[in-house]
């Protein structure tokens, strides 16, 4: 079992990270340790639903807590801030009050949306996370960024509000599909390419989703623990937590140009770490070969590289101006100094011109 603890500084806010395998099966006294109330609510897609649904609400009514679940689409298209009234619905029909209960139980859309219908209902409820995709798991699922999509862009309604405990169980891992898995990695790879050379060329040696398994609580562990230090000095993002958008600047554009449908997350992130890495490298910030290391262990987890149409850039980038790193017409945007250590770079959209001229 691993186990980490996010105390911040001036906060009363005070929680653990539980990583186990097979701690799904022992969700009732693990809820218990942390709540002492009757009502819980829990969130979750249709995906999650079909294989932990009934597990975790038998085991919380066997636990005598009173449990209502709601089942919502998944994908990215659920976090929009259009289907809050229903979930607040349900929640008010359940009588769900201040002191009871909210379980996220997904993925990243899943404990996104969850959270901010806790930060957000009755002026806040207590939630817990219980991330079933390796991306939720290693990145989403800590450090209380919670949101919900608008029409203009990801991300834009949300809050800084943390759960009171997360319960990773790396076993559920084994029903992600491949291409879930590789979202994961996506963030993995990042972690690596900001904050640990070490972890970047570890993974390195793990080849395929096998071998990665094989060593998956430590993956896991040592990406919340990068996390988890990141979120203790910087809660807010305003600092130093802001290097762990590396590639998402750009990966978030490209998702919401596509709509959600064509790019994950995951894949997004991979192709912004790649394309931001490679102009920083024409720009003599970054070390040349740099954006070729990132992108070779991208294509090993099947992680694409590029957009297929570069002349979309034309629009992708008009989107960069609703990005909530853009202050005052100046974006930060992360770049690498090298391998392991990321800086955050002060600059305007023009920083990306050169993908028009190749559009």
């Amino acid at each position: 079992m691993e186990h980490l603890n996010i105390q911040l500084s001036g906060h009363v806010t005070d929680y653990d990270i539980k990583i186990e395998a097979g701690l799904l099966d022992q969700l009732g006294q693990e809820i218990q340790a942390v709540y002492q109330g009757k009502r819980i609510f829990i969130l979750t897609d249709e995906n999650v639903d079909r294989y932990y649904g009934e597990s975790v609400t038998n085991q919380l009514a066997a636990a005598n807590f009173q449990v209502r679940k709601m089942v919502v689409p998944a994908g990215e298209s659920s976090k929009h801030i259009d289907n809050l009234d229903g979930i607040y619905a349900e929640m008010i029909d359940f009588k769900l009050s201040r002191g009871d209960l909210l379980i996220a139980l997904g993925g990243g859309v899943i404990g996104d949306l969850a959270g901010y219908v806790a930060a957000s209902y009755l002026r806040g409820i207590p939630f817990v996370q219980i991330p079933t995709t390796l991306l939720a798991q290693v990145d989403s699922s800590v450090g209380g960024k919670v949101a919900v999509d608008l029409t203009q862009g990801k991300n834009l309604v949300g809050a800084f509000y943390h759960p009171k405990k997360v319960i990773i169980d790396p076993n559920v891992l084994n029903t992600l599909t491949d291409r879930a898995f590789s979202d994961g990695m996506a963030e993995v790879i990042k972690y690596g390419a900001i904050f640990d050379r070490e972890l970047f060329e570890f993974i390195k040696t793990n080849a395929s989703r096998e071998q990665m398994m094989a060593h998956i609580d430590q993956i896991i562990y040592r990406s919340c623990e990068l996390k988890a230090i990141v979120v203790r000095e910087d809660e807010l993002d305003t600092g130093q937590r802001m290097l762990l958008n590396f590639g998402h600047t750009l990966g978030h554009a490209i998702e919401a140009y596509y709509q959600y449908e064509l790019y994950t997350h995951g894949q997004g992130v991979a192709i912004g770490m790649v394309t931001i890495t490679q102009l920083a490298e024409d720009k003599g910030v970054t070390p040349r070969g740099t954006a070729a290391e990132i992108a070779q262990l991208c294509e090993q987890f099947n992680l694409p590289t590029a957009i297929n149409k570069p002349a979309d850039y034309v629009e992708i980038l008009k989107l960069l101006s609703t990005d909530k790193k853009n202050l005052n017409g100046q974006l930060n945007i992360i770049l690498l100094e090298t391998l392991g250590n990321a800086v955050v770079y002060p600059t305007t959209t023009e920083f990306f011109n050169t993908l028009l001229e190749e559009a």
